[in-house]
């Protein structure tokens, strides 16, 4: 098999999940405090009512957090 260019390097293999892991965190972390800060239920809003508004607006504020979190990575 022809070499690619790469080597499975185990510390950024380990730092890959590690960093997962913290922004799977971060994620639960803004939703449990948008969940609190919200007078409704964010979810009987978006799932039961269909409220598309809304699910652009938590949409938006999870790819902002991953911009945030890419960019805190570099």
């Amino acid at each position: 098999m022809e070499n690619l260019g790469y080597h499975l390097n185990p510390t950024a293999i380990l730092s890959t999940v590690v960093y997962a892991v913290i922004g799977l965190v971060v994620f639960a972390v803004a939703m449990f405090i948008m969940q609190q800060v919200s007078p409704f239920s964010i979810r009987k809003e978006i799932e039961q009512d269909q409220n598309t508004a809304l699910a652009i607006i938590i949409g938006s504020i999870f790819v902002a957090l991953a911009i945030i979190i890419q960019a805190a990575m570099r």
